[in-house]
This record gives C-alpha cells, structure tokens and sequence, in this order.
C-alpha cells in the first residue's frame, strides 16, 4: 500500500514541475516583448518569481523524493529504464536550473534573448516528457 501512495505523490508532484515547466517560457515569450521599467515588465517578474519559488522548485524536490523512493520500493534502480529515465531527468533538473538563471536575469532586467528563443526553449521538456513517459510505461529494456 506503501507503494501505491508514493506513487500517487510521484505523479501529482511531476505533475506540478511539469506544469510550471510549461508555463514559465511562456510568461518568458511575452516578458522578452515587454519595456523593461513598465509595471507589465514588473508584474511578471513577480509573477515568475512566485511561479520559480512556490510551485516549480518545491515540486521538482518531491518529484526527486518520491520519484526514488519509488524507485526503491520497486527494485528499479537495476533497470536499464530507469537508469535512461534518471538521465533525462537529470537533464530535465538542469533545465530547471536554466530557467531559474533566466527568472534572475529578468529580475535584474539582463535578459539578453528574444522572445522567439523562449518559445523554442519551451518545447525542452515536451520533448523529455515524450520520452520518459515511454521509458517507464513501455519499459522497452
């Protein structure tokens, strides 16, 4: 039963990082098109901050606890799934780390890249998702 609960807190919680993986390019595309200075331009930077510090870091760190306790309760971490799995999720944390420097960036009105950088950007962990949900339903090795 143990198991089934991790499991459940797993999914919720990627299903929270996701979410905030998806949508803070976004506010991203149209804070790169906006003045900097301009209350539209302040209104997303605490918009992105609270996004980052809220939502996006504390469910990335329960992905990573349930995600490998639940691993440990099912005995995967000697599958090769898994192991193609925790890399793309490595990655996925790195690009994480990538949108935390971005938030910062705007923050201090840095930002160097256009909107049409960000939108590119977006589609990192689409790709990931893709993937990894394959590696754990299909368990192909």
């Amino acid at each position: 039963m143990l198991y089934l609960w991790l499991k459940a807190l797993h999914i919720m919680s990627v299903i929270a990082w996701m979410a905030a993986l998806f949508y803070l390019p976004r506010l991203f595309v149209y804070h790169a098109e906006t003045e900097t200075g301009t209350q539209q331009s302040e209104t997303f930077k605490i918009m992105e901050r609270r996004l980052l510090k809220a939502i996006m870091t504390p469910a990335m760190i329960a992905s990573w606890v349930f995600g490998l306790w639940v691993a440990y309760e099912g005995g995967f971490f000697r599958d090769g799934w898994f192991h193609a799995k925790l890399a793309l999720v490595l990655i996925m944390s790195g690009y994480h780390g990538y949108l935390a420097r971005c938030v910062r960036a705007f923050a201090d009105d840095q930002n160097t890249r256009s909107h049409r950088h960000y939108r590119i950007v977006n589609e990192v962990p689409t790709v990931l998702m893709v993937v990894i949900v394959i590696l754990v339903v299909i368990k192909p090795f």
